[in-house]
């Protein structure tokens, strides 16, 4: 087993080059540097950053332990996913280019009024700081788990000191650092799965075409679910509300959009997301591929689900084979660093987004005064608390898949989000703007009852992730009634 004193050194060391890359890409203490990086970054860079950002420590550990219960039918929605990823390519990075965007949500202030504006802010702003909170949860527990309980230190340290040290590369450079450092990251989280994947197949004896062609391997392979169109998991269901949730948790998300904005002109940055999409693509389905071998390598070796509160828990099962079953300390090494970099590209970027959109949609700061980066600094740390306290909640809320929980709170809060632009871009109705606040707070009240219905009631028809779609559906048709 691997011991946490060598776990702890090897995470020192990767936070050594981070600190290392943010002293070199944060020497211009500036807002312009900090919010969109003087919009000089090469695209090949930010493309290849954007899948660990994308990917997170949940695709890396909840995807995987997901496999058990679901097979390979979570690649239904990252089918839905590509596809909404061009989407994002040819309609809305066009329109933020065009209109020279620092924050994507100053598109629905000059098309509808500040209350859209800050409903389209807020909605980023709970949508990104629920979802990130997730992603470092997650993390925070493995660390927790395997490192931290054997030194004796309690869990609400483990997470203030996670935060702490992305607070500390993130400062100054802002997503200047982030483009550099997301590309680290991503590496390391590729190179972690692919070599986890060859390590557990060495051990059981296989080559990779062994494993594959495998009876074990076929039993969760199933990707496609088209028995009943009632079924939550639905083929038709999961690929329209993958390429929802991508375009709404990318495409009217800043925290995504943000790396985009950095690129030197639209021609580049449309380049980097079409690359992104498909290389994001292949390294998810590596993901649930070792999924498949991580439950394979469970059976054959007695290794059970790790329990988290007395409850099983297969978002642990990943760290659990990595750490605990005697594959080796460098596969241990190389988990902890895949794990790190994946949680990082991700937590890293959400918290320099929510103090950009904080900062700009709501305070609406002067990014030409002086006065302004004492501002942003000030917002970066609240931000990092707030983070603290909201990881800290979910270990005591929190009982089931990450990942799974993940998505279902996005159809909840990326709904006014959705329907706002799709009715800025797609009609040229203005609306009562002081009414907008009033049309999602119903709407929102309506999506919950119908989210929540048990499928009984419904004929047997179980609610998947179209409920986003349908959700922004409904705020577009709220705006429509309010329209002028």
């Amino acid at each position: 087993m691997l011991s946490p004193q060598i776990i702890l050194i090897a995470i020192i060391s990767y936070f050594v080059v981070l600190t290392a890359i943010s002293y070199f890409t944060g020497k211009e203490d500036n807002n312009e540097v900090f919010f969109n990086a003087k919009r000089s970054s090469n695209w090949a860079v930010v493309a290849f950053g954007m899948v660990g950002a994308s990917l997170s420590g949940v695709t890396f550990i909840s995807v995987p332990g997901w496999v058990g219960d679901s097979q390979f039918t979570y690649f239904q929605v990252v089918i839905g996913y590509l596809i909404g990823y061009l989407i994002i390519a040819n309609i809305l990075l066009p329109l933020y280019y065009k209109l020279g965007l620092t924050s994507i949500y100053e598109y629905l202030l000059s098309r509808f009024g500040k209350n859209s504006h800050y409903v389209g802010s807020i909605s980023f702003l709970i949508s990104r700081i629920l979802g990130a909170s997730f992603r470092l949860f997650l993390v925070a527990i493995v660390l927790q788990e395997f490192v931290f309980n054997d030194l004796g230190i309690p869990f609400e340290i483990t997470v203030i000191i996670s935060i702490l040290l992305i607070w500390l590369y993130t400062r100054r450079g802002g997503i200047k650092t982030i483009v550099w450092t997301d590309t680290i990251q991503t590496t390391l989280m590729i190179l972690a799965v692919i070599l986890s994947i060859y390590y557990i197949n060495d051990n059981l004896g296989w080559t990779f075409n062994d494993f594959l062609s495998s009876s074990e391997f076929n039993e969760y392979s199933k990707i496609f679910v088209t028995d009943s169109f009632m079924d939550r998991s639905y083929f038709l269901k999961s690929i329209i509300g993958g390429a929802f949730i991508t375009i709404c948790m990318t495409g009217l998300d800043q925290d995504m959009m943000q790396k985009n904005l950095t690129c030197k002109n639209i021609n580049e940055a449309k380049k980097n997301m079409i690359v992104f999409s498909f290389i994001l693509t292949a390294v998810t389905f590596l993901f649930i591929v070792l999924g498949a071998l991580l439950f394979i390598y469970a059976n054959q070796n007695g290794v059970s689900i790790p329990l988290l509160d007395n409850s099983p828990r297969t978002d642990l099962l990943f760290p659990e084979i990595a750490l605990r079953s005697g594959l080796g300390e460098f596969l241990g090494i190389v988990f902890i660093l895949g794990l790190i970099a994946a949680a990082y590209s991700s937590a890293d970027s959400a918290l320099t987004s929510l103090t950009t959109s904080f900062c700009v949609d709501i305070l609406k700061i002067d990014s030409s005064k002086e006065s302004s980066i004492k501002t942003r600094k000030i917002i970066h740390v609240l931000m990092s608390i707030l983070l603290i306290i909201v990881v800290i909640i979910y270990r005591y809320v929190l009982d089931k898949n990450v990942i799974d929980s993940l998505l279902t709170v996005a159809q909840y809060t990326y709904g006014p989000l959705l329907g706002l632009f799709a009715f800025g871009i797609f009609t040229k109705y203005k609306i009562n703007d002081k009414k907008v606040f009033i049309v999602v707070i119903i709407n929102i009240i309506i999506v919950i009852i119908i989210g929540n219905l048990p499928k009984e009631i419904l004929g047997g028809y179980s609610i998947g992730y179209e409920l986003l779609p349908f959700n922004g559906l409904l705020n577009f048709v709220g705006l429509y009634l309010i329209r002028k």
